[in-house]
């Protein structure tokens, strides 16, 4: 989100999320309160499919990630060089990963999901917690040939930037979760453009770019002052999901599991969490009903191509 036409308003003094954007094949556009304080950013997901037109804007920085069991030759994550600038957009990179998606390049509401159209969904990660438990999940979707998409907290990252880079050489998306997974809907504007900054500053030291996505901590959808931080780094978009099985409350991994099974359908950004043993436990049955529902785990950066 660089400079661009003026944000749209909240459409309630407390910052109500604004409505959800369907995102097509060519333009993809894109409830609840705020989480438990303890754990989590996630709230109930899914809103209302509607559409609404592209608007133009100038290029935001890149970083992306493709399909697993690639890596890559540097720290830097795919579609990208190591000052954050995309090497590509709307197209293959020379390694074959997708492209800068366009629609990054455009000012809208929350991303909520990609196409319906293919048989394909992201699978999301809030990326804190043990290292150990990132370990087991990387292995997990090495295992089944899976690609995911974790966004990092920025404390997170900073103080074991190994982590970011076996996120992007295992052929995953990485990408920005602030700096220290405050509550944002509760920040004044100052407050925010340093979370969503610093956050960047993180993923840009630990693998040379800020990454192409973000999404706001302590909410599951954004506010107009959330976007206006997100933009003032460079994030044209918010990221927000529509299906989540409230992993962060430690529900066991049998109901993480189930929930996702009955939730998810094609083009569907799933939320989870690392640093949840459940969720990881949770991870091998969820990539198998994947599997079995003919639905492919992906990238953002895959599932929401041109």
């Amino acid at each position: 989100m660089t400079e661009r036409e003026p944000l749209e308003p909240d459409p309630s003094p407390q910052g109500e999320h604004p409505a959800p954007t369907v995102l097509g094949r060519r333009a993809f556009l894109g409830v609840a309160a705020a989480a438990a304080t303890l754990a989590a950013c996630s709230g109930p997901g899914a809103g209302t499919d509607s559409a609404a037109g592209p608007s133009s804007g100038s290029t935001s920085p890149a970083g992306g990630g493709g399909t697993a069991g690639t890596s890559g030759t540097s720290g830097t994550q795919p579609g990208s060089t190591a000052s954050g600038s995309a090497t590509t957009t709307g197209s293959a990179t020379a390694s074959g990963r997708p492209g800068r998606p366009s629609l990054l390049d455009t000012a809208g509401p929350d991303i909520v999901h990609g196409p319906r159209s293919r048989e394909e969904v992201a699978l999301t990660f809030h990326g804190q917690g043990p290292a150990s438990l990132t370990e087991r999940v990387l292995a997990h979707c090495r295992d089944a040939g899976a690609a995911i998409t974790v966004f990092a907290v920025g404390t997170w990252i900073a103080d074991d930037p190994s982590l970011g880079r076996a996120i992007v050489h295992g052929g995953h998306d990485l990408g920005n979760h602030t700096w220290s997974h405050q509550q944002m809907p509760s920040l004044d504007a100052a407050t925010a453009r340093r979370e969503v900054a610093r956050g960047a500053a993180a993923l840009k030291k630990a693998v040379g770019t800020t990454g192409w996505w973000f999404r706001p901590s302590g909410t599951p959808r954004s506010t107009a002052t959330i976007r206006a931080a997100a933009l003032a780094s460079g994030y044209r978009r918010c990221i927000s999901y529509d299906v989540d099985p409230e992993d962060y409350r430690d529900p066991g991994a049998a109901l993480v599991r189930s929930r996702t099974r009955k939730q998810v359908r094609p083009g569907s950004i799933v939320s989870l969490h690392l640093g949840h043993p459940g969720t990881v436990e949770a991870l091998p049955g969820i990539l198998s009903d994947l599997s079995s529902s003919g639905l492919r785990p992906v990238t953002l950066s895959t599932l929401l191509r041109d």
